[in-house]
């Protein structure tokens, strides 16, 4: 895989025009074997979405065009280093190399802080500020059950 500036380019341009829409200031772009396949932009305020991260639309438009859920091979080229969210969705898409240009104090310095969840991931369950509580479990684990038993599943 070879780096491009220009993709990263286009993913800072697109978290600028962002911004003239209404929109934050974040843009991504997914290559895949030397072609755009998607690019994305964050859309929270505009779709009232909290997960409408760039990183996160960028996956979701790109699994749509590659109908696989399964990014293996794609390289992201983010405008700000993912937040713990678009981190783990870039790892669930199995998104292979991550070129980003903000960093996360940068963003923190532009007002997007999110070091509290990074603070709260590493604590044990009991110690995060986020009640939890297991309900149900015998019940809930009838849909695993159930799962196992297909013959067309695929295991992620």
């Amino acid at each position: 895989m070879e780096i491009n500036k220009n993709w990263m380019r286009l993913a800072i341009q697109l978290s600028e025009e962002n911004i003239e829409n209404g929109g934050e200031p974040f843009g991504a772009v997914i290559v895949k074997d030397g072609q755009i396949v998607a690019t994305g932009v964050n859309r929270v305020r505009r779709d009232t979405d909290p997960t409408a991260h760039a990183e996160v639309t960028a996956i979701r438009n790109a699994a749509r065009n590659l109908h696989s859920y399964d990014l293996s091979g794609c390289e992201i080229y983010t405008s700000c280093e993912p937040c713990p969210m678009c981190l783990a969705a870039i790892y669930w898409a199995k998104i292979e190399v991550m070129y980003y240009g903000n960093t996360s104090t940068d963003a923190k310095m532009a007002g997007f802080d999110d070091s509290h969840i990074y603070r709260e991931i590493i604590l044990d369950q009991q110690a995060r500020q986020l009640q939890a509580t297991r309900l149900l479990p015998e019940e809930a684990l009838a849909a695993f059950e159930k799962w196992k038993t297909l013959d067309d599943r695929n295991d992620f």
